[in-house]
């Protein structure tokens, strides 16, 4: 293998075999780009050069749009069953018509918004794997409030599930989610649609935002306190230091701790005006690294039990340079889950079905995850920074 110095690495640099640290790890696979972030490390680690059998490429339209009909293949034929894509897809419908009308200040239709709680429900229970891969990827941006929200409910329900609670509290838990932010569409436009930053007053504003949710969830839509509590205290922090009552703990009502962390990591996954939306895996590590500040670690616990540490649906890099989607996961054992190769050690897709339970075999194991566009060979490096630039945009700004 011919040896390439670190100082002729560059940002965006791909080639057409596996690049290697050493004899047996891997810096990236064929056709994936070197990062900033990976030279960064290996100066860090002070790696004078890395070799490779392969040659440098770049993109094509051709091999571009071979990419994008991978990842086609991958999330709209293979992970997304009819029954889930159809149930998602018109409960985001319908809900987008019930904000319509809580925007107008008519009348409240209930019938539509327990419809869409049941069919969330159902499809949770049956289809689990395939409605998490809908939340996961999804082009959805901070503005999707009726994406969003459907998002949320489906993640508290998977807590929920995970929590041992019965089917009826499950069902409450899920409105209440649904709901806990319908109090921001009494929040001006002029103020949560400002392109500037916000001041100071502005925070204060729409912070009453949980305030309005419970008032249009117990007083309007006359659902019972259970549920108006999720909307009041869902920005309720496990350290105390939320709000708008900055009460603490076990005094922050249960369904509200788990709602604050569905809704926390839906937040994550969303593409913002300044970032672009943080993988499944990253998000997972941003909320089990809170250290007892913002979440409830048993939440927490159920949540991590429910998802996985990478989520279903997550494109992970093995050690052998192979490319796959993990398509389960084990509760005893989150870091090996089973996955579904995609792409092989050379960088070409796999057409039959090879999966593969990293449970049980100790001779491999999941390198990093990555995002999925990375697989189209977009151009330029792919940035993972995102997550430590923030993971909120205006209104998430201050509703934190």
């Amino acid at each position: 293998m011919k040896e390439i110095t670190i100082d002729n690495l560059k940002p965006g640099m791909k080639f057409d075999a596996p690049v290697y640290i050493d004899d047996h790890n891997i810096l990236v696979p064929p056709g994936i780009p070197i990062r900033e972030k990976d030279i960064e490390r290996l100066k860090r680690w002070e790696i004078k050069h890395v070799s490779t059998d392969g040659n440098t490429i770049t993109d094509s339209p051709e091999g571009d749009n071979l990419e994008k009909s991978l990842l086609s293949d991958l999330f709209d034929e293979k992970s997304d069953s009819a029954k889930a894509a159809t149930l998602y897809d018109a409960s985001v419908r319908k809900f987008i018509a019930v904000l319509d009308s809580i925007k107008k200040r008519q009348k409240h239709p209930k019938e539509t918004i327990d419809s869409i709680v049941n069919d969330i429900f159902s499809v949770v229970k049956d289809e689990k794997n395939e409605i998490v891969q809908l939340v996961l990827h999804s082009e959805r941006s901070s503005d999707d409030f009726a994406a969003n929200a459907i998002a949320c409910a489906i993640i508290s329900i998977i807590i929920g599930m995970n929590m041992k609670l019965v089917g009826h509290k499950i069902l409450s838990l899920a409105c209440g989610a649904l709901l806990h932010d319908m109090g921001m569409t009494r929040i001006p436009d002029s103020i949560r649609n400002k392109k500037e930053d916000l001041n100071a007053q502005d925070f204060n504003t729409i912070r009453t935002h949980t305030i309005h949710s419970y008032s249009i969830i117990v007083k309007e839509m006359k659902y019972p306190e259970e549920i108006g509590q999720i909307a009041l205290y869902h920005h309720e922090r496990w350290d105390g230091k939320g709000y708008p009552k900055n009460v603490s703990g076990e005094n922050i009502p249960l369904f509200a701790r788990i709602v604050s962390v569905a809704d926390a990591y839906v937040a994550m996954i969303n593409e913002r005006p300044y970032r672009d939306q943080m993988i499944g895996y990253d998000a997972i590590k941003n909320i089990i690294s809170d250290n007892f500040k913002r979440f409830d670690p048993a939440v927490v616990k159920s949540f991590l039990k429910g998802m996985g540490i990478y989520p279903i649906g997550s494109i992970v890099l093995l050690n052998d340079s192979s490319i796959g989607r993990v398509v389960s996961t084990h509760a005893s054992a989150p870091l090996r889950p089973r996955v579904e190769i995609i792409m092989n050690q050379r960088g070409e897709k796999v057409d039959d079905e090879l999966t593969i339970n990293l449970h049980e075999r100790s001779d491999l194991f999941i390198m990093r995850a990555i995002d999925p566009k990375m697989i189209r060979m977009d151009r330029g490096a792919m940035d993972h920074g995102a997550m430590d630039r923030g993971a909120m945009g205006h209104g998430e700004q201050a509703k934190q």
